[in-house]
């Protein structure tokens, strides 16, 4: 195959290689897929889809310690975390075989290896058998992904893990630190506190998931403290010393120190463009190692684009999938719209989950616009105490019209049960730039979780039922 010619040549196998790579495929393009590792990459064979198997397990752990609330009696519940792991790994190699089945029933000529652009758009590819050829495309797409970030004195290895590595795990450990409490950390913390082990997050800024509107934050931090998660925040971590059972004792803030046998550093990812070569090109990396791209994922070299946690935007697969078909639709020539990052989807899957689109209360008004607010508790939704689930709250931010009355939707954030599968009529509100008059129009099924979102709504209308 080598110098065999394609119309797209992808760099890159995650959520935004594959997405690019299929969706091209279907438009009718000749397209090259070049992987390193296994098709998926990260998202769904070191994050997402692992992570959120293993919060299913969790979930599941926590309904049966809770059945007698609900008149089922049953003895204490265990977990073997062997067969945990197990699950997830079957849950992976079925998606993986899945893709793998969808490049060849899109035509879609996929090679394992390591590719570095060129000149030309020129790509060589390392086989893992030694061996390398080059593609030649029409046009490029850089889809490299990224890795966690470390930090100095927590070299990898021993009870010191990353997200990569915990999702390997066999066994809980009893005590571990999760140094970082963004969604990532907060994630495992709350897994993990609900499988049984003694939590503590450390986090250097004075609150754990500083980008939360404060009132979803605030929800997340008591339910937190109902597991017996010690939150401690405002403080740096200095290092660690290794005890002689395996695990370690952690030195933080002013002298403190906490002992553990496992340590999860969750202090977000970089950007890996370590092996795109980009020699004789004009595509240029930033001082923080992304990729540099105007609004449609385009590059400075010619019919080269970038997308996904490559380049600095929102490291969410979703956010990745949307580049992909911008980046396409972009080369292709067809009438294409940026991605309005501001307004994208977010998700976190702990316990209780978390889920918005648009601006907190305090960026709106930051943003200059004069806002009407409504919030209210899912302990009042029918639903929610049927599930036993009652903690948690729909948050609604409004433009405020000339009339003082609410009016266009701002922003939606969720937290409580299940909230990431009923954010998409929020999301759909924030980017239809609906009016509160318009969504309160909306029937809600009975009983629902989403009957919140609906009768929050409607109290900003200056009316409601159950509000």
């Amino acid at each position: 195959m080598s110098g065999e010619q394609f119309d797209l040549v992808v760099v890159g196998g995650g959520p935004g290689g594959y997405a690019a790579a299929f969706y091209a495929s279907s438009a009718g393009m000749k397209v090259a897929l070049v992987e390193k590792d296994t098709i998926g990459g990260t998202c769904l064979n070191r994050g997402c889809i692992p992570a959120k198997a293993f919060l299913e397990s969790a979930a599941v752990f926590r309904h049966v310690a809770h059945a007698k609330d609900f008149g089922v009696e049953s003895s204490a519940p265990s977990v073997n975390f062997a067969v945990t792991q197990a699950r997830k790994q079957t849950i992976v190699n079925g998606l993986v075989k899945g893709l793998t089945g969808l490049t060849k029933s899109k035509k879609v000529t996929y090679l394992l290896g390591t590719g570095s652009l060129g000149a030309g758009r020129t790509v060589t590819v390392k086989m893992s058998d030694g061996s390398s050829t080059q593609l030649v495309g029409a046009n490029v797409i850089l889809a490299a992904g990224s890795v966690p970030r470390t930090i100095p004195g927590f070299a990898v290895g021993g009870p010191i893990m990353t997200s990569d590595e915990v999702l390997a795990l066999d066994k809980i450990p009893s005590r571990i630190a999760v140094i970082g409490g963004g969604a990532i950390g907060c994630e495992f913390a709350s897994c993990f506190a609900d499988l049984g082990a003694s939590v503590t997050i450390l986090e250097g800024l004075p609150k754990i998931l500083p980008g939360l509107d404060p009132d979803v934050a605030n929800v997340v931090v008591k339910s937190f403290k109902k597991k017996n998660i010690d939150i401690r925040t405002g403080v740096k971590v200095t290092g660690h010393v290794p005890n002689k059972s395996g695990g370690t004792v952690v030195s933080f803030g002013e002298g403190e120190s906490l002992e553990v046998d496992a340590v999860v550093v969750s202090v977000g990812r970089r950007p890996y463009a370590d092996e795109l070569g980009l020699s004789g090109t004009k595509v240029k990396v930033s001082d923080r190692g992304f990729v540099e791209v105007d609004e449609f994922c385009r590059t400075a070299e010619p019919n080269v684009y970038a997308v996904g946690d490559l380049i600095a935007t929102a490291q969410l697969a979703h956010v990745a999938y949307a580049e992909a078909i911008v980046a396409v639709k972009h080369l292709r020539g067809e009438k294409v719209y940026p991605v309005m990052y501001d307004r994208v989807p977010w998700a976190i899957y702990c316990h209780p989950e978390v889920a918005w689109a648009g601006p907190s209360e305090e960026e709106a008004r930051a943003a200059g616009h004069d806002v009407v607010v409504a919030k209210h508790q899912f302990r009042a939704n029918s639903r929610a105490m049927i599930l036993g689930e009652p903690d948690g709250l729909v948050k609604i931010i409004a433009k405020k019209d000339r009339d003082g009355r609410a009016g266009q939707v701002l922003g939606v954030h969720m937290v409580g049960p299940w909230v990431t599968e009923q954010l998409s009529g929020g999301y759909l509100a924030v980017n239809w730039e609906a009016t509160v008059d318009e969504i309160a129009e909306f029937i809600q099924p009975h009983p629902s979780l989403t009957e919140l979102f609906g009768e929050t709504v409607l109290s900003l209308t200056g009316r409601s039922i159950n509000a």
